[in-house]
């Protein structure tokens, strides 16, 4: 299917394909490893205001090209060339029981600056999740059934009521940004004096290892409370739909704190198999977990040289285990109704392997390494014109 212009009384714009299937995996990555519970009921966000926060800002430089293009395609299609700057940018993801019912995306008074949006799907209805389809109110395409890739534009005001669907399986992941004409409302300029105040003066070496923001921001519960004895901690709970449990071996005491539990060194489990590796916190432990599920196919050639270390659970180990998990993981079929996959789903982690998660270590590392160095690059240019773009860069 090709491009798709709709009547003018409702002026959109269904673009099929406008993201390749490595950059809605990469997006999908990033955000599986370094979300947070949303502004809506089962819903889970990544902002780019929370990359630069939790030592992550690294991951911005994927998004860099993709808010280009998106913004150089609206603003062709809606006549408003150089006239626009982006005034949000955010992964979203819907997961059991979310849904939002008809309104437009400037249905606020605090909203009012948002002039147009951008959707983008990054995985598909019927392979991934249920439910979840997207409607607008008036005119065509009176539905949307959302595959990974591609994208619709839209006016944010009432010309363009729309809805979305509960999801009923699965989780719903989509790449959100709106547009402003006011550029007091500029997203650039914020990241750009964040980016500045969080990276200048840090060691390169320090700038990609994560730091868990605040313990609540990870905690989920059906009422959205952060009562602790009801609900999950949401990046245990994505280790434990993919079948990992975490050792902390360090002394944690009979009380468990768990602002403490993130960020102290992890070990990953799985079974009765305790990886000989220590990451730096439970967010280095599921990046790379998350790294293993995108690139795992890629890393095969080097599973071959790479010396897995496992060792075999102790009962010790397995009783302080079992005590982790009672506190962050207290009801472990609630989390897996909210995070767990489509039966159908074709594209999960590929088969496990020790040494695979070893050889993800040490390519997480280098790809991590890499974006440090661009965002490091690039920062001053930034700086300079007060706008975050691809710069090109000499080698």
């Amino acid at each position: 299917m090709s491009e798709v212009e709709f009547e003018p009384q409702h002026p959109r714009l269904f673009i099929p394909n406008f993201l390749s299937l490595n950059e809605c995996r990469e997006l999908e990555f990033i955000h599986k490893s370094c979300s947070t519970v949303g502004y809506r009921p089962n819903v889970f966000s990544t902002t780019l205001s929370h990359l630069i926060a939790t030592n992550s800002s690294h991951f911005i430089i994927p998004f860099v090209p993709i808010r280009e293009r998106l913004k150089e395609k609206l603003e062709q299609f809606f006549k408003c060339e150089y006239e626009l700057f982006i005034e949000f940018t955010g992964l979203i993801s819907w997961s059991r029981g979310a849904s939002i019912g008809w309104h437009s995306d400037d249905n606020r008074p605090y909203l009012k600056q948002r002039h147009f949006s951008a959707v983008c799907y990054l995985n598909t209805y019927g392979k991934d999740f249920s439910g979840g389809l997207f409607h607008f109110q008036d005119g065509e395409p009176a539905s949307i059934m959302p595959k990974a890739g591609d994208v619709v534009m839209y006016t944010a005001d009432d010309h363009n009521v729309h809805s979305v669907d509960e999801i009923t399986e699965g989780e719903r992941l989509t790449l959100a940004l709106w547009f402003s004409r006011d550029g007091s409302h500029d997203e650039d300029v914020k990241l750009i004096s964040l980016l500045s105040q969080h990276i200048l003066h840090k060691n390169m070496a320090d700038s990609y290892l994560p730091l868990p923001a605040s313990s609540n921001m990870y905690w989920f519960s059906q009422d959205q409370a952060s009562d602790y004895q009801f609900g999950f901690n949401i990046c245990w709970a994505r280790l434990h739909v993919l079948g990992y449990d975490i050792y902390i071996s360090q002394d944690s005491g009979i009380e468990f704190d768990v602002s403490e539990l993130l960020v102290k060194p992890v070990h990953l489990v799985r079974g009765n198999e305790l990886l000989d590796q220590e990451f730096v916190n439970i967010m280095h432990a599921l990046q790379v977990v998350h790294f293993f599920c995108w690139k795992g196919s890629a890393l095969q050639n080097k599973v071959s040289n790479v010396d897995s270390k496992v060792v075999k659970v102790t009962d010790m180990q397995r009783e302080k285990i079992s005590g982790l998990n009672s506190v962050l993981l207290n009801d472990d079929d609630f989390a897996s109704r909210v995070f767990g996959c489509m039966p159908s789903e074709e594209n999960g982690c590929i088969c496990f392997d020790w040494s695979g998660i070893m050889a993800a270590t040490a390519a997480w590392e280098d790809y991590a390494s890499n974006l440090s160095k661009q965002i490091h690059l690039q920062l001053p240019n930034w700086r300079m014109h007060e706008a975050i773009y691809d710069v090109q860069l000499d080698e």
